[in-house]
Formats: structure tokens, sequence, C-alpha cells
């Protein structure tokens, strides 16, 4: 068995590909984090991505794509990069795929068994039809192909807030506390959230399951919204962080309402 087949079938654990890598190969959506859990997390996922991918060139597809990438810059520079995007602002802001396609991935299909990797980061849960998303991702996958999305936690405390907050709200949260003066405009963050079921993350990983896909790596982790806000408006982060105490202490188990994100790496399972 050669190596790539065989880092593509061995199991792993899902922690343990956490690395340092020097800053001058990370790329900008990870040296933007703040240190904390999502830069940590964000991190494991390039090792994965790193150590799981094929060698030579690849095939990737990322589904909604703006400005920034969140891919390794080792995999980014030997790929070939197809973005769909319904938004024209967004397109226009990508300047790293080879291909952009002003489309609904909702609808968008690709020929079967397309590319080694795709990828939805911070998509799905302003998605309708998350079904018909997920459906035509697994199709499109090569056996051995890697899924990996990241999403916010709608059983989060800040996922709870975003669930049932108007949007004027989330553009003045992005203008006032995050301090981006263009929040809302034309093909800028916040947009429109939906969160359908499948964005929690326990629904996500059964309707995988069913459809041949296998978790490599989950994780859920601490927002990065509150490290920010904890620099930019401390007082305002105290507050909030003896809320979310006081309401894990309530909650069962080891539940921490901070981890307001998740990411998580699924395999498509072929020969």
């Amino acid at each position: 068995m050669n190596r790539s087949l065989a880092l593509a079938t061995r199991p792993a654990p899902l922690t343990e590909l956490s690395m340092p890598v020097p800053a001058e190969i990370h790329p900008e959506s990870l040296l933007a984090l703040p240190p904390g859990e999502a830069k940590q997390s964000l991190l494991t996922v390039h090792s994965i991505l790193e150590a799981r991918l094929p060698a030579g060139p690849l095939s990737i597809y990322e589904a909604g794509g703006g400005s920034t990438s969140y891919l390794p810059l080792g995999v980014l520079r030997r790929s070939h990069v197809t973005v769909v995007d319904i938004d024209a602002d967004q397109i226009r802001n990508n300047s790293y795929a080879q291909e952009a396609i002003l489309g609904d991935i909702q609808t968008h299909r690709f020929p079967p068994q397309r590319f080694d990797l795709i990828i939805c980061y911070n998509v799905i849960e302003h998605i309708p039809d998350v079904e018909a998303v997920l459906s035509g991702f697994c199709e499109a996958l090569k056996p051995n192909g890697l899924l990996l999305i990241g999403a916010p936690n709608p059983k989060s405390l800040s996922g709870i807030v975003t669930k049932y907050s108007p949007h004027w709200f989330h553009v003045w949260f992005y203008r006032h506390v995050r301090g981006e003066k263009h929040a809302g405009l034309p093909g800028e963050a916040p947009f429109p959230t939906h969160f359908h079921p499948l964005v929690t993350l326990g629904n996500l990983e059964a309707f995988a399951a069913g459809r041949g896909l296998q978790v490599i790596y989950r994780k859920k982790y601490e927002s990065p919204r509150y490290p920010e806000m904890r620099r930019r408006k401390p007082l305002l982060a105290a507050m909030i962080d003896a809320g979310a105490k006081t309401i894990n202490a309530l909650l069962p188990g080891k539940t921490d309402v901070r981890h307001g994100d998740y990411h998580v790496i699924l395999r498509k399972l072929g020969s």
C-alpha cells in the first residue's frame, strides 16, 4: 500500500495531529484569529488535511467563498480551487480560486467523484436547504475524499442569540463590538442566518453517517468572539463570562455555552 493511500485509510486519534507550524506559512484566516481554542482547532484541522490529503495536485471545491481561504498554504499552493457563491461581491473578492462560479450551492452540481476536498466554512448556517447541499457534497467527493465544515453551534449561547435576534442586531454587534465598520454592506458579513436543523452537529453527523461519511475530527470550541470581546470590551466580556459560568453550572455534564463554533472533518468511505 502506498503512503498516500495508507494515510487516507488509517484511523487516527482526533486531536493528536496538532503541531506547531511556522508563522510564515499560515494563511491570513489563521493569523487573524486571537489566541485561543478556535486558533488551536484550526491548526489541528490544517495538520489533518496535510496528513490525509493525497500527494500531488488536488481538486478542491469551496462552497461559498469570499476573500479568505481556510486552507493551509501548503495545500492551497498545489490545488485547483473551484468556488461557488450566490453573492457576486463575494465572487469578486475571491483572489485565490482558479475557477469562480456565480451560483447557488443548494442547486449547483458537479460530476460525481470530482473533488479531493470540499470546504464549507461559515456557510451552512445561512442556507435554507442544507440537506440538498450535503447531498451534493457527498456525490462530488472522490472515495476517501474529505469534507471540512466550520459552523456555529446552534445550541451555544451565541448560537441562541444569533438565531432569535434580528439581523440589525448582528450588524450592530459586528460594527460596535467587533469594530468592523463595513459590516452589513454588500459582500460583507454578517449575512442573514437560517440555522437549518442539520447545522446542529449531532444531526449533521447522523446525516453524514447515513451517506457513507466517517467523522475523523470533531471539535466544539470557544467562539473567537469571546477573546475579541475580552480585549476590546472587557467590562461587557466579564458580564457575559459570568452569565455563561452561571448557565454552565445549571446544565448537566461538561457543557460550556461559550463553545459557539465547531469544526468537523468527514471522510467519504470507499476503496
